[in-house]
């Protein structure tokens, strides 16, 4: 037996939502925003621009498509199927925060805001899911994604990037090294590493590249290359500072070994999402076997 396929609309609780879910009513979420000079007209404004963008979604779907629904925060506990076509509606980085949890199956991002948004994942109007449907896994980018995997088998898969650090950002210790580097290591106290790939090249791994001077090319999106950099290494008699930045090209990978009692890796952004760490662990980043397929 065949199933039909199923296309799982990805969404998350709007500020409006949020905001009456905390105050209670809409009146109480008016006055709380009026206080701080804000008009709840416009909040209100975007939650019907997404729900409406909702409803056109759905309504395009085939009548012979089996449906599911699943918000940002439940993504953890959704399993999606190898049949599914995951129709994404909202911003760019809920495409990253869903991409994690598939394995191959074709990606549909859907603007609610255009201009609002930059448009990098979610590339299309909710007038178009329909042909977009008809065509889906035809016509798809493979964007390259990160992973770390520490020596205990614990593993996370980020679209744009992933931190490795001390929790509540403070100090952190490890010897960092580039696997089959003749053996060389440096011992460091950082504000951590971010490793990204070439879509988080238009977000923090951004940021970071512009700082350093821009001198290593900034990967493509679906180019198996990803740069690292230390964050504000600190030199003293026991840490070093000069393996701070560098390419990560497949199948390298960069090594870290915790000194701290406590570090945490995340993928974007996604803190409460973390590995844990403890003192002499071991962690690879590199490219991961794993692709986000997006239609185009």
């Amino acid at each position: 037996m065949i199933l039909a396929p199923r296309a799982v609309l990805v969404h998350r609780t709007t500020e409006y939502e949020e905001l009456v879910a905390h105050h209670g009513t809409h009146g109480q979420a008016a006055f709380f925003l009026s206080s701080r000079g804000r008009d709840i007209e416009e909040v209100a404004g975007r939650h019907e621009r997404t729900r409406r963008a909702l409803a056109e979604v759905t309504a395009a779907i085939p009548l012979t498509w089996r449906q599911a629904r699943v918000e940002r925060g439940d993504l953890d506990r959704f399993l999606f199927a190898p049949e599914d076509v995951v129709i994404v509606v909202g911003q760019d980085g809920l495409v990253a925060n869903v991409a994690k949890y598939l394995s191959g199956q074709p990606v549909l991002g859907i603007d609610t805001e255009p201009g609002r948004n930059p448009g990098v994942l979610v590339r299309h109007r909710p007038r178009d899911t329909a042909e977009l449907l008809a065509v889906a896994g035809a016509s798809v980018d493979e964007l390259t994604m990160v992973e770390a995997v520490a020596d205990d088998t614990q593993r996370l898969v980020a679209l744009n990037e992933i931190y490795l650090g001390a929790a509540g950002h403070q100090t952190a210790r490890y010897r960092l090294g580039l696997e089959d580097d003749g053996g060389v290591v440096e011992a460091q106290a950082s504000s951590g590493v971010l490793v990204g790939t070439g879509t988080g090249a238009t977000g923090w791994l951004r940021s970071v590249w512009q700082e350093r001077g821009g001198a290593l090319r900034l990967p493509a999106p679906t180019e198996n290359r990803l740069l690292w950099f230390v964050r504000e290494a600190w030199p003293s008699p026991a840490t070093g500072t000069h393996l701070t930045a560098g390419e990560l090209p497949a199948p390298a990978r960069l090594r870290l070994t915790v000194e701290s009692e406590r570090l945490i890796a995340f993928g974007d952004g996604m803190e409460g999402d973390s590995l844990e760490l403890t003192w002499g662990q071991t962690v690879e980043v590199g490219v991961c076997r794993e692709r986000l397929r997006l239609v185009g």
